[in-house]
């Protein structure tokens, strides 16, 4: 027993390592190697347990994908507005992706992969569905096409995932206040909506 909880440790380490790596580094900027000694393990213990960086990039995404998931089902009320759940689903989004590069490093081997889960599917279909239900409860209007508006969140999470990307790389200066940023768009875009 004691060792299967050691090689989950192990393998625990190894994904979050390998995280923050290609959170920083992207997929191609990654080798093996830096996650080896940022996780502070021995080759043979990484490959034990994953044969290929593909592999660990694969767990990192459904690592990813899974608190994606669980931050988007936590953020959704069944019985709420749609459109505040909009804006709920992207502030949560955005702040996932400030605390966690499991997260950020699944929303950039989206881009930078092809094949595998995408993390989009995580909250995607949450978007589509509160667009929906906006819609069957005439609080859009009809010139607000579903895929207009899909296109819209779809575009403020990669651009919050940009901010946050910037920001960090930009340690000298303060960081940015994606959350407010975001809060400031959605009161712009619903002034016709709400009045």
């Amino acid at each position: 027993m004691a060792m299967q909880e050691r090689a989950v440790r192990t393998r625990s380490a190894l994904v979050r390592a390998a995280a923050r790596a290609f959170d920083r580094n992207g997929y191609e900027g990654t080798s093996l190697s830096q996650i080896r000694a940022a996780a502070e393990m021995s080759m043979g213990a990484l490959t034990f347990h994953f044969a290929t960086k593909g592999e660990l990039a694969d767990a990192v995404l459904d690592e990813g994908w899974l608190l994606t998931d669980a931050r988007v089902r936590d953020a959704l009320t069944p019985d709420g507005d749609p459109v505040d759940g909009l804006v709920t689903l992207t502030l949560a989004l955005a702040a996932l992706m400030e605390e966690e590069p499991l997260v950020r490093s699944a929303a950039r081997l989206t881009r930078e992969r092809a094949g595998g889960r995408a993390w989009t599917s995580a909250w995607l279909p949450a978007v589509h569905e509160l667009i929906e239900r906006a819609r069957s409860a005439g609080v859009l209007p009809p010139v607000a096409r579903p895929e207009v508006v899909a296109d819209l969140v779809s575009h403020l999470i990669v651009g919050a995932e940009a901010q946050i990307r910037a920001s960090a790389a930009d340690a000298g200066h303060p960081a940015v206040d994606v959350g407010g940023q975001l809060a400031r768009i959605w009161d712009l875009v619903l002034l016709p909506v709400r009045g």
